[in-house]
């Protein structure tokens, strides 16, 4: 990274001699912020004692979620009545409304906000762009439609990327594989504006999750941002703010952690979990893991896929030095923080992140849900009208799930980091249980009964000990209308702001088994296996579903996805032609599993799943990559893993001639 150098080019001309910013001190003309999180001190002294340590530099390069519809907008001010009403695709549209309204004075009682489903997000549509900016002013300043929508082209090369982290990584052990210390040092290319999207106090997100799923004792992070010459805008890719570059730090250096010392790599892993009764567990970065039983779904994924017997193969293959395809082998245990978050800790632009549900119950006893998160295909409809059929006992049939629309959806910070379901599923199973609990005092009622003396089974209220004498919820909420206790009011409706008290860390234990020809640089992928711990499952189909979408968009990344640039800044390659995005083609088996180890402090003990997978999957392709050639001495190898750059590892240890 050359934009720290003291002769460096200076990108922002416009703040050269600022000497502060909005994390502290600058001190360089292209520096940001420096960001720190743990006691320096303590690493350090490890580090000096230690019987082991290693080092390596991992480059995390700059990928783009690239959902297959572009971002666009459609504004439209009315003059006589002063209302805006916008069309966006946006994953939080309530937050779009209210910087609309800080930079236009249009009071947030006179925009309308609609983001209808959005064809994929991924991440990339929650900033505010300036195509909708543009579109928005022409239309105050015109008084009429104007509508922006981008290209292929626009999408990939101006919207934001992700990634493009240049990380060192150093572990202290002692010579049993055990961790005593980890120190990171991370240059974060933000590229021309500290246009980024982090929560306002983590300027690097929440990239102290970066000790992982182990027990290390000692831990200090330092990461620098700096401006260069190529696009602004960062943005989480199918993950918490940063977790994904996190995860991959960890999962690598534990992997040349094993190699140094010959300690199997699923070993070393087992060696140092933090074990299942430490929880809840805190971190020496400050973190407080909620729940976790790693060793249990690291066994259940080893028995599954004979990891053993894989080994034995791979050393006969080993011996082979005719073998035209080497075996890899990658195991990977990581902890995901989702459910952004905790208004003690996340907000965006000061507005906390907590998210809502609003419930209402028809006299005939179907009822409309709303909520302030956003759908992008993850089945928000039928996993938030499961969780209230559960809770109210009204049939998901019978339940309508709107999103989208800040005309109607209670205030909410939208989807994106695995937070729907951590997040905004909490306010609806509260909100739910505060329609059952009105309904059990109806119900009471027309039972002639104390509301002690009512409980709650399926669909039904039903007197203790006489299990004949009962009213359906559908009768309950026909009374909530015309016949309710002296002193209750009408209706049958609530509403809830979730303000979660703390993260929630699904966590999942993945082998990937590959081939590499040694003259061409193909990699098959032979086998993935994939054990996720989401807590509670609500609907397995969806979860399902999220999974093979992660670890799709995982293979991608890992194999193929990289945005290239020249050093004067222009980028390399902007179309599909240039950008891996796999179809069902190219696409592996996968074969998932799970464990189940509720959060806590969730209503219902879910935790959320759908970027985990490729949270994961992306360091254990490069783990099975690497493992291929680790017999030779290879410790790491930077993505993307596509067959010219694996061609040219094969031909740089001489495998591309015959033995």
């Amino acid at each position: 990274m050359k934009a720290l150098a003291p002769d460096a080019p200076v990108i922002r001309e416009d703040i050269r001699d600022k000497d502060s910013g909005a994390h502290g001190a600058r001190r360089h003309p292209n520096h940001i912020f420096t960001w720190t999180m743990g006691d320096r001190d303590k690493p350090d002294r490890m580090f000096e004692n230690a019987e082991v340590t290693v080092k390596q530099d991992i480059v995390y390069p700059r990928v783009h979620p690239c959902p297959l519809e572009t971002c666009g907008c459609v504004a439209s001010f009315d003059k006589v009545r002063g209302d805006l009403t916008v069309y966006i695709t946006s994953q939080a549209p309530h937050v779009v409304r209210t910087v609309v309204g800080l930079l236009s004075s249009i009071p947030e009682s006179n925009i309308r906000i609609i983001s209808p489903d959005i064809g994929g997000g991924f991440g990339n549509k929650v900033g505010v762009y300036p195509g909708y900016v543009t579109s928005i002013v022409a239309s105050i300043v015109l008084g009429r439609p104007v509508k922006w929508i981008e290209s292929r082209n626009e999408n990939l090369s101006s919207t934001a990327f992700a990634r493009d982290y240049h990380m060192t990584g150093e572990l202290a052990a002692d010579k049993d594989g055990r961790i005593k210390a980890l120190r990171v040092n991370v240059v974060a290319d933000h590229g021309a504006f500290d246009a980024c999207a982090d929560p306002t106090k983590w300027p690097a997100g929440m990239f102290h999750v970066c000790t992982g799923s182990y027990a290390i004792p000692n831990a200090f992070v330092s990461v620098d941002g700096v401006y260069t010459n190529k696009f602004p805008g960062g943005v989480a890719y199918r993950c918490s703010f940063r977790v994904t570059e996190a995860v991959y730090l960890i999962e690598r250096m534990v992997d040349v952690l094993a190699q140094k010392l010959g300690i199997d790599k699923a070993e070393i892993r087992l060696r140092n979990f933090i074990g299942r009764d430490q929880f809840p567990y805190t971190t020496p970065l400050g973190l407080e893991y909620d729940s976790g039983d790693y060793e249990t779904g690291l066994k259940k994924v080893l028995a599954a896929v004979d990891y053993n017997a894989l080994r034995k193969e791979q050393a006969q293959r080993r011996a082979d030095p005719d073998a035209e395809w080497l075996m890899g082998i990658g195991v990977v245990n990581f902890t995901e923080i989702v459910g952004a978050g905790p208004s003690k800790m996340c907000d965006i632009l000061g507005v906390g992140m907590f998210d809502s549900c609003e419930i209402r119950v028809h006299p005939d006893g179907s009822a409309i849900a709303r909520m302030g998160t956003i759908t992008q295909g993850q089945g928000h409809q039928t996993t938030y009208a499961q969780i209230i059929a559960s809770e109210a006992g009204i049939p998901a049939s019978k339940i309508t799930v709107e999103e989208g629309d800040t005309a109607t959806a209670p205030y909410g910070l939208g989807t994106y980091g695995s937070r729907s379901t951590p997040v905004a599923g909490a306010a609806v199973a509260r909100a739910s249980r505060k329609i059952r609990e009105k309904a059990r005092r109806i119900a009471a009622h027309l039972l002639e009964a104390s509301p002690d003396d009512v409980e709650f089974d399926l669909d039904r209220f039903v007197l203790k000990g006489s299990p004949d004498q009962f009213k359906t919820v559908k009768e309950v909420a026909w009374a909530a209308y015309n016949n309710v206790p002296e002193g209750l009011e009408m209706g049958l409706e609530a509403v809830d702001y979730y303000d979660p008290p703390n993260f929630t860390f699904p966590f999942g234990a993945y082998v990937c088994v590959l081939d590499i020809n040694r003259y061409t640089g193909e990699i098959r992928v032979r086998r993935f296996y994939a054990l996720d711990d989401c807590g509670t499952r609500i609907n397995p189909m969806i979860i399902e579903g999220q999974i093979h979408g992660g670890l799709t968009e995982g293979f991608a990344v890992a194999l193929g996805q990289e945005l290239p640039y020249d050093e004067a800044g222009n980028l390399l390659g902007a179309t599909l032609l240039d950008y891996f995005v796999p179809t069902a083609v190219e696409t592996p088996h996968w074969e998932t599993d799970f464990t189940v180890t509720p959060s806590p402090h969730h209503p219902i003990g879910a935790k959320g799943v759908a970027e985990s997978p490729h949270v994961g999957s992306i360091p254990c392709f490069t783990s099975a990559v690497v493992d291929a050639f680790a017999h030779l001495g290879v410790t790491h190898m930077n993505m993307p893993h596509n067959a010219y750059r694996v061609w040219q590892q094969c031909r740089e240890l001489g495998l591309t001639r015959p033995a």
